[in-house]
């Protein structure tokens, strides 16, 4: 399962509702793929349909996808957003994760 904290539960609503998603029906889908300096990165985009292999979670009202490949890399990862000075985004705090990168957008296993 993958979590979001309250202050990434606002900003995707802000972000989803900006790009013309709805928050109540449509998806984050959450993903990894090779790149980035510790090898994997995080992939991060909204989706209006759900693929037959992805697995679905809901977390404080957001409606998370994450396809099946992935899904291993991010058992028990929550989606976080930071707005500190070390810079603004969304955070993934993955306990799965052995490395990470100075910026955070990519680990290793």
């Amino acid at each position: 399962m993958i979590k979001v904290s309250e202050i990434a539960k606002k900003k995707v609503i802000e972000l989803m509702t900006d790009e013309g998603y709805n928050a109540t029906t449509d998806y984050v889908r959450v993903g990894v793929k090779s790149g980035g300096c510790s090898g994997l990165s995080y992939d991060l985009k909204f989706d209006k349909e759900i693929q037959e292999e992805d697995k679905m979670f809901e977390d404080n009202e957001v409606k998370i996808i994450v396809d099946k490949k992935s899904f291993l890399y991010l058992i028990g990862t929550t989606l976080e957003y930071s707005g500190g000075l070390n810079g603004t985004g969304f955070v993934f705090n993955n306990p799965n994760a052995n490395r990470t990168c100075g910026c955070g957008e990519s680990f290793s296993l």
